[in-house]
């Protein structure tokens, strides 16, 4: 369980197929922190820690297949930023909001804007009528995870929905290597996909 708020962002710094898995990788200022088995968000997608290298500072993440055709991991190379958070403890605030590390499917980066010191983000996915209904979908001025990244939706339409990114958030997470075109992973609200499927048996 993570709270979208992303501790850092990671290199990759490697990456071996293996059959229909992809071994990554990678360094960041914790390594020396992290512990196999245990679980860390990668660009919002939940993967466990399966090897560490104290001397080298890197760690390393499997990603299966499925993992692979429904995020954006696939597309990641030697040299790629990626946003980083270890779960989340239950003993103190909980910022952002309830993010599984689940990733429900991949959006599209169509417009930056940038606003005196500030940025707005549009991004599109494909829209299906009968996942919405299921919580699949944005709403306005609620919960999005972008990248990992707890965002508050704005502008929010069918296919598209839009968030505005501060300075520091613009900094400490991969969205500044963003562009129009790049391809992202968008976890939709929990709380959301509960409320329709308890509605579904109304």
């Amino acid at each position: 369980m993570f709270s979208g708020i992303v501790e850092e962002y990671g290199t990759v710094v490697k990456i071996e197929k293996e059959q229909e898995n992809v071994h990554f990788t990678l360094t960041c200022s914790f390594v020396d922190e992290l512990k196999i088995d245990q679980s860390l968000s990668h660009n919002g997608v939940c993967l466990t820690v399966v090897d560490v290298n104290k001397t080298a500072k890197t760690y390393k993440v499997t990603a299966i297949l499925e993992t692979l055709l429904k995020t954006n991991l696939g597309l990641l190379e030697v040299g790629s930023k990626v946003n980083l958070e270890r779960s989340m403890m239950m003993n103190g605030r909980l910022d952002g909001h309830i993010v599984q590390g689940h990733v429900d499917q991949t959006a599209t980066c169509v417009k930056i804007d940038e606003a005196d010191g500030s940025w707005y983000y549009t991004f599109e996915y494909k829209f299906d009528k009968e996942m919405a209904k299921k919580g699949y979908m944005t709403v306005e001025k609620g919960s999005v995870t972008v990248n990992g990244v707890s965002l508050t939706v704005v502008n929010s339409k069918d296919n598209s929905f839009q968030v505005a990114i501060i300075p520091f958030t613009q900094e400490v997470t991969n969205f500044h290597t963003f562009k129009v075109g790049s391809v992202i992973n968008t976890e939709f609200d929990i709380i959301g996909k509960y409320l329709s499927k308890l509605n579904s048996y109304s």
